[in-house]
């Protein structure tokens, strides 16, 4: 989210044994073997289908290529449509060479089988963050590396700030008692997206979890205080209730045009934020329910795996893998897009050199993956949650009964 997350379609019933997957992505047109007829052709999925990302990668992916004599076939296939395009390929065992799969959906693909272990290609991962290793892990194997990975912090105006003596929040009633100062009969004092799906969910977990909840757990009382305080924010007339109908970007766009104080959400929105005239915008980390608490956010982006298919081929597709998370590709990457990089050095460079971006830093580096609470039962609870979430700020529902009603629909 930029990485877009989505509910991930089910791989459940795609499961196959692991001996019929050893052919998977052995691409009928894979070019030349590299040992006399030409370079070698690796094939790669993504989903950056917009430009001047495709393009990049692309670029990036054939000069990584070429340090071991091979050239990439890249192909982007649009968001909506990329899980559906990675099963049809599991179960016809056509996968690529080169796969890039948005992190929360790791562990369903993991399990079917179709992905090589980057720890039994040898990958190198010093000085790897851990958070986001835990993002490309299941089952305690390492299946994916991001370049570059994103999150979710606190953005304000300053100016507005400064107009109402509100100092930058930094715990939960801190807050709750900058968004009431701020909030006037034009304005609210904070805006997130409580959307149906996963920006919905993504937007609420960093409150749960800095809580001490689990989505796994939703009626335990740090859940419902969780959701208590952040709902309330709305009940309270701090954000405004068409929140449940806004994507991250109404939510930018709310704050971009002064209509909101401060808002909740991604590195991906500074280029627009950058272009608005007169906007005097800094972020912080996410305010935690007691000062000196640790928080905790999601962490986003997108993991390069290898598939499995032949020893030379995955050997050549781990080294592109490995290439791309190279740390000087990384800070390139990281300041094109806007995003942090995955080693711990480049990530403190990309802080320095743009200091706008250090409590993204700051955060990125105690995040984790959505699925590192939730596992395979990630598309349930993101389902259940993002549900409970708008019947308590729409009042159809208390907050208790919300969520038992949410953790009934995961347990079911």
């Amino acid at each position: 989210m930029t990485t877009t997350l989505r509910r991930p379609a089910t791989v459940a019933a795609l499961c196959l044994p692991l001996a019929l997957l050893t052919a998977c992505g052995s691409s009928p047109s894979g070019g030349g073997s590299g040992s006399g007829d030409g370079p070698l052709t690796l094939t790669a999925l993504d989903y950056f289908t917009d430009e001047p990302s495709h393009s990049n990668t692309e670029e990036r992916l054939n000069a990584c290529a070429a340090e071991v004599d091979a050239v990439v076939d890249h192909e982007s296939v649009p968001s909506p449509q990329y899980n559906a395009r990675v099963l049809q390929q599991i179960s016809t065992q056509e996968l690529p060479d080169v796969l890039m799969v948005n992190n929360p959906d790791l562990p369903e693909f993991a399990t079917t089988g179709a992905l090589t272990p980057l720890t039994d290609l040898d990958v190198d991962t010093s000085g790897t963050l851990p958070s986001v290793l835990g993002a490309g892990e299941y089952e305690d194997e390492l299946y994916g590396l991001a370049p570059t990975v994103n999150t979710l912090v606190l953005f304000y105006d300053q100016t507005l700030l400064d107009e109402a003596g509100v100092a930058v929040p930094t715990t939960w009633t801190e807050l709750e008692e900058a968004a009431a100062a701020l909030t006037t009969p034009d304005r609210y004092g904070l805006a997130y997206s409580a959307a149906s799906g996963t920006e919905g969910t993504w937007t609420f977990v960093p409150f749960l979890w800095s809580n001490g909840g689990s989505m796994l757990d939703l009626t335990a009382p740090e859940a419902v205080e969780a959701l208590d305080f952040y709902t309330g924010l709305a009940r309270d007339g701090y954000v405004s209730a068409s929140a449940v109908n806004w994507s991250q970007a109404d939510a930018k766009d709310q704050f971009a045009a002064g209509e909101a104080a401060m808002m909740i959400n991604g590195p991906w929105q500074i280029p627009s934020l950058e272009e608005t005239e007169g906007l005097a915008w800094a972020s912080t980390t996410i305010p935690v329910p007691e000062a000196g608490g640790e928080g905790t956010a999601p962490l986003g982006g997108e993991l390069w795996t290898v598939p499995r298919t032949d020893p030379e081929r995955e050997a050549a597709a781990a080294s592109v893998v490995a290439c791309m998370s190279e740390p000087d590709t990384q800070l390139e990457m990281a300041l094109d897009d806007n995003t942090v990089p995955s080693s711990a050095d480049a990530a403190q460079e990309l802080a320095e050199q743009r200091p706008e971006m250090a409590s993204i830093v700051e955060t990125v580096t105690g995040a984790q993956s959505l699925t590192n609470d939730a596992g395979l039962a990630w598309p349930d609870v993101n389902a259940a949650l993002s549900q409970a979430i708008q019947e308590a700020i729409t009042g159809q529902s208390d907050v208790e009964a919300a969520l038992a009603s949410a953790q009934a629909r995961v347990d079911g």
